[in-house]
């Protein structure tokens, strides 16, 4: 899963870059009466916008893969842009150094070919630093694009840019609630402070399998979160379980660090719903995705039986009907019609527990 992830924006990245490097190589020469002198057709163009967009395409990908996989990325977002700048120009620049040396080595040796004559030409040109500033520019604006896809979710961003959701639209979603065991007793123990610490600490453990299970996050609650799919999506490779027990496993793999930290390991509780919502956007000064509906108000009551019933996990009948994978890695136990509270009708309610 973390492999095809990182193969995407891998992808993403050099597609970004090949669209500015041809924006660039477009508005820098294409509108020149004369094409540059390396160039035979305008076919050589395109090529130079390609063989740029894979360089820092891929330069692109390599400083989000270090920032994410170090403590950079819990320092400040103006330190990681700044860092994610420097290593592209960085390597703009290794990539001047070492086409100048291969220049200077064919030259030596006689043979000097178009290729040698492009990279000479257009590296060590006046346009270069034109380049430089552009590099910064895209570089940083990118970045600023994804720092708004963390905040509010990929698809959140996309849908809103394109305007789905100006006018409320019906969907089918499922919703996964996680709440944290014990959270008033804990933060009496700990303190504000101490336990907004370890809110972060603990929610900082699910982005990875929320990605994973290609799900998003619709909204934090204090100890608690709220995440999403379109039923469809929801449903395949019983993702909505898979989050819980894999962030559930995750915690007890840092048990180490959280008992030395807060003297325990915290414990979620965890339920899904499904079912029709009315999809909006919401604001005008600071908008967002909402979803209306009754599925929402019986999946927080749903996930208030938890301890009552002795579970760690519940999902509705509603939902249960609809998973189909006969590999699941899961047990589902019929608990029977349950009445919520201030509901009129009772659901079917289903424990879930690992094999």
């Amino acid at each position: 899963m973390r492999a095809r992830r990182q193969a995407k924006k891998l992808l993403f990245a050099i597609l970004a870059w090949a669209i500015a490097m041809a924006a660039f190589v477009f508005f820098r020469y294409a509108q020149s009466p004369e094409l540059p002198q390396w160039a035979v057709g305008s076919a050589d163009l395109a090529t130079l916008a390609i063989y740029m967009g894979i360089i820092f395409g891929s330069l692109h990908w390599m400083s989000n893969l270090i920032a994410d996989f170090s403590a950079i990325n819990r320092l400040p977002y103006i330190f990681s842009v700044i860092f994610k700048g420097l290593f592209l120009l960085l390597g703009a620049t290794t990539l001047a150094y070492m086409t100048q040396f291969l220049n200077m080595w064919a030259i030596e040796n006689h043979m000097s070919t178009l290729r040698q004559m492009l990279t000479a030409h257009i590296l060590y040109s006046p346009s270069f630093q034109a380049l430089i500033v552009y590099l910064v520019v895209v570089r940083v604006s990118l970045a600023f694009v994804e720092q708004m896809g963390l905040l509010v979710g990929p698809r959140i961003l996309l849908n809103i840019g394109l305007g789905k959701y100006h006018k409320p639209r019906y969907e089918q979603r499922l919703f996964l609630y996680l709440d944290m065991v014990a959270s008033t007793t804990h933060a009496e123990s700990l303190g504000d402070y101490r336990f907004s610490r370890l809110i972060q600490d603990s929610f900082s453990l699910l982005s990875d399998t929320v990605s994973n299970n290609e799900a998003e996050i619709y909204r934090y609650m204090g100890d608690a979160v709220l995440i999403h799919w379109p039923l469809e999506e929801g449903v395949v490779h019983d993702r909505c379980m898979n989050i819980y027990f894999e962030f559930s496993q995750q915690l007890n793999w840092q048990r180490r660090y959280f008992e030395e930290h807060y003297g325990f390991v915290p414990k979620f509780k965890a339920a899904a719903h499904c079912g029709q919502v009315v999809a909006a956007v919401v604001g005008v000064q600071k908008q967002e995705i909402s979803f209306f509906s009754d599925v929402l108000n019986t999946l927080a009551r749903l996930q208030d039986q938890c301890n009552p019933m002795g579970q760690r996990m519940l999902i509705s009948g509603a939902l249960a009907g609809r998973l189909d994978n006969p590999d699941s890695a899961y047990r589902l136990t019929n608990l029977g019609p349950i009445k919520l509270k201030g509901k009129q009708h009772s659901i079917e309610v289903f424990g879930v527990s690992p094999l």
